[in-house]
């Protein structure tokens, strides 16, 4: 039976486990070609491995995303095999240290940035071409709560991801009528992940959703024609 997204191209960034790798594993499960970016190549082989095991194809592309000379190489190197891309799911991020406002590391906090939001701006740049040659491009950026509303000792994690947010919704602002793309933003909630289990270091993962709850409605979501600035807050 085909899938909803037989021949086309996903790129997901931070693929190698959590959200990012369950995102991919649902996006290929329904036919797409995944492109999976991470630092680790050990981590996104597992994935690949679980992909092609599932009667689905993926590509892996180890990368640091804080190194912007190799978010230009990945383009090209896709743009080079593929006509245009499809879907790209903005889901790496770091979480920092959660600490006051007046205690934050400036060098921390510019690694941050410079994943989090940076990072994201570079890969926008280098994939918008391809993302407007697609049919019915979509964007989705994974956020988090404290994005829009501030919490204690979250500050720098939470501006981060506000600023995502006004980047990528004014990029598809800046499309939506020059090309069929469309941008949405995706709040997972309370996930176990490995971040989570970092943020929260006595909590019980099982009374958390799986990462696959969020790669499901992900998933969803793109199955549907939403409109650019559509917001989606997986609740369980």
């Amino acid at each position: 039976m085909p899938g909803a997204f037989d021949g086309r191209l996903a790129l997901v960034t931070g693929a190698s486990g959590g959200i990012g790798a369950a995102i991919a594993e649902a996006l290929a499960a329904e036919g797409a070609h995944i492109v999976l970016t991470a630092r680790t190549a050990a981590e996104l082989e597992k994935v690949e491995e679980r992909i092609h095991a599932a009667g689905g194809s993926a590509t892996i592309a180890p990368m640091d995303l804080v190194e912007q000379d190799g978010i230009a190489r990945l383009a090209q190197a896709v743009g080079e095999r593929w006509p245009a891309l499809d879907m790209l799911v903005l889901n790496a991020a770091m979480l920092g240290t959660l600490t006051p406002v007046a205690q934050i590391d400036g060098k921390e906090l510019n690694r941050l940035f410079t994943l989090n939001l940076l990072a994201q701006q570079a890969l926008l740049a280098a994939f918008d071409p391809l993302l407007r040659r697609s049919e019915a491009g979509r964007v989705v950026a994974l956020t988090s709560s404290v994005g829009a509303r501030p919490r204690a000792y979250w500050g720098a994690y939470g501006a981060s991801k506000a600023a995502l947010e006004t980047l990528v919704l004014a990029y598809g602002e800046e499309v939506k009528n020059l090309a069929p793309l469309k941008v949405a933003i995706v709040d997972p909630g309370a996930t176990a992940t490995a971040m989570r289990a970092r943020a929260y270091p006595g909590e019980d993962p099982a009374t958390l959703k799986s990462p696959a709850v969020v790669a499901e409605a992900v998933g969803e979501l793109l199955k549907r024609d939403f409109e650019t600035g559509h917001r989606l807050e997986v609740r369980s």
